[in-house]
């Protein structure tokens, strides 16, 4: 018996069979095909896809129009609700942010306010202090009534002049019935107008607007602070009231006092 020493005269091994799954029955071998993903595969999927979409569309032409039709105006429904979604999310972020360059008055910081009490129903503007000039309920038809409507419009002229930073606000609804459609901020703003805003034109007129919402005095403090608001993008930091008690002056407002839920 012939040994053959282990070591590195030692013969090699070597396959009985070729490498690959032998059959033994078929005595052939069968070679693993390695997957190769063409470049072009993503290309023929989709002349595929086309291809069956085109039959499907000959065999039922109605249905492929009515399907395409819905996705179609599914899409644009979705696109014009994102498109709402984005603009409110956009008007919401600008509130937060001040805008202070979609606000004309952005600048301004505080509010002089002076509060209406009657309507001007004068077609001339030439009596402003006659009270046959003003529309007066039976408790307001004293002697010198229309000159304390006049003194209310001067005072908040005044106080706006002194004040580089101030927005003047006349505040007043339609409160008169009788008399029309016309409110009381619109005629303390036409008669300011008439008096040429007491030589204070120039600095004045141009940051002098109306609030014509208020129906009594606590509506006339909340409304003109909203339409300051609604002007400026930010609320006053300090308030001069113009009322029938005098110049009133609320100065160094915190500003967590217009947390006002919506």
């Amino acid at each position: 018996m012939n040994s053959y020493p282990f070591g590195s005269n030692s013969p090699k091994s070597f396959n009985a069979y070729p490498r690959g799954d032998f059959d033994i029955e078929s005595g052939t071998i069968k070679r693993v095909r390695r997957s190769r993903i063409s470049p072009f595969y993503s290309v023929r999927m989709i002349k595929s896809f086309s291809n069956r979409l085109r039959y499907y569309y000959k065999l039922h032409p109605l249905r492929v129009f009515f399907i395409s039709l819905s996705f179609g105006v599914t899409i644009l429904i979705v696109l014009s609700l994102y498109e709402h979604h984005y603009k409110m999310l956009s008007n919401y972020w600008k509130l937060d942010d001040g805008f202070d360059n979609n606000y004309p008055f952005s600048k301004l910081k505080n509010l002089v306010m002076v509060a209406g009490h009657s309507v001007y129903t004068s077609s001339s503007c030439g009596k402003v202090d006659k009270e046959n000039s003003w529309f007066l309920e039976s408790y307001q038809k004293n002697p010198g009534q229309a000159a304390t409507f006049l003194a209310h419009i001067k005072e908040g002229i005044e106080s706006t002049a002194r004040d580089d930073e101030a927005l003047l606000l006349f505040s007043g609804g339609e409160t008169r019935k009788d008399a029309g459609p016309r409110s009381e901020a619109q005629s303390y703003w036409t008669v300011a107008e008439s008096e040429g805003w007491f030589g204070k034109e120039e600095s004045v007129k141009w940051r002098a607007l109306t609030e014509e919402h208020a129906r009594d005095s606590f509506e006339n403090l909340l409304f003109s602070v909203c339409r300051f608001r609604e002007l400026t993008g930010t609320y006053p930091h300090n308030i001069t009231v113009s009322d029938d008690g005098g110049v009133q002056l609320i100065s160094n407002v915190p500003k967590n006092s217009w947390d006002i839920k919506k």
